[in-house]
């Protein structure tokens, strides 16, 4: 379809504006990023489908506001004090604060999430999203948002890190590094050890453009890939040991791992602009 009538853009307002709410935590936030969605789609020829067109670039605009906003609420145990310090209330003026107070408490709750876990939380656990459709909207496999859905779900409800998934996360790290220390030395024996026999590495689009092939099937194709590969610098994404190849300070390609019963069972090769500008990257700390 050709370039929309705001009347169209109008009729999808009301979703998009619960949608970009519950992310940002802002109603005064969430409009900025409408107007910017719709400045977007003022621009773009052709929509096929414009419900999950809207959905994905109000989402990816959420993030983007999200990654770029450096100051945070105040951490949850001086709200929860506050909380704590308002008598019973005893009139509808005293009911609103402390509601605005809880409200607040919740929120922080949400800001402590990365941003990936928090689109994944929302838009699954709120509004019912398929992990398909979040799959598409964030650039990930289908597995990796279902992941992030469940740690997010896991720290909005204060459950603390088990032993065993505590556990399973120091291993990963460790194995992830391994295998990119492996790959720098272009030793190939040692990347076949980390990874699962029918190991796989899918890359997107922007990655096949780059000269990926689209899917990278057994270890003995992904390791080949990966050896004497001295691009890949060690980094964390959301929170997990990764790998970036990172040119002039940028990053050109992602490179997100999957572990399970200590092998590597999945690598996803991301190089969209769009798809790498949202996720939630960091250097790798100093051991």
């Amino acid at each position: 379809m050709g370039v929309m009538h705001p009347a169209e853009f109008e009729a999808e307002r009301p979703r998009l504006m619960s949608i970009a709410a519950r992310i940002v935590g802002s109603s005064v936030d969430a409009e900025d990023v409408l107007q910017e969605a719709w400045l977007r789609l003022s621009v773009t020829e052709e929509v096929e489908d414009l419900p999950a067109w809207l959905t994905t670039v109000t989402t990816r605009l959420c993030l983007d506001h999200l990654r770029r906003r450096r100051t945070r609420a105040t951490v949850e145990t001086d709200v929860a004090a506050e909380v704590a310090s308002i008598e019973p209330a005893r009139d509808p003026e005293t009911d609103a604060l402390v509601a605005e107070r809880v409200g607040d408490a919740l929120q922080v709750v949400l800001d402590a999430l990365a941003p990936g876990e928090r689109v994944a939380f929302v838009l699954h656990d709120v509004f019912g999203f398929r992990f398909e459709e979040i799959s598409s909207v964030l650039g990930r496999s289908s597995v990796a948002v279902r992941q992030m859905a469940s740690r997010a779900r896991r720290k909005v409800q204060g459950l603390p890190e088990t032993t065993v998934e505590r556990e399973a996360r120091a291993q990963s790290d460790h194995i992830v590094q391994a295998f990119l220390k492996a790959a720098h030395g272009g030793d190939l024996p040692a990347l076949l050890t980390l990874l699962a026999p029918n190991a796989i590495m899918r890359s997107d689009p922007t990655g096949q453009s780059l000269g990926a092939i689209p899917v990278y099937e057994g270890a003995a194709a992904v390791a080949t890939r990966f050896d004497g590969a001295q691009g890949a610098s060690a980094v964390t994404i959301d929170g997990r040991s990764a790998g970036a190849w990172i040119v002039r300070g940028l990053i050109k390609v992602a490179f997100v791992f999957r572990v399970e019963a200590g092998l590597i069972q999945e690598i996803e090769l991301i190089a969209d602009p769009e798809v790498i500008a949202i996720l939630d990257v960091a250097s790798l700390p100093k051991r």
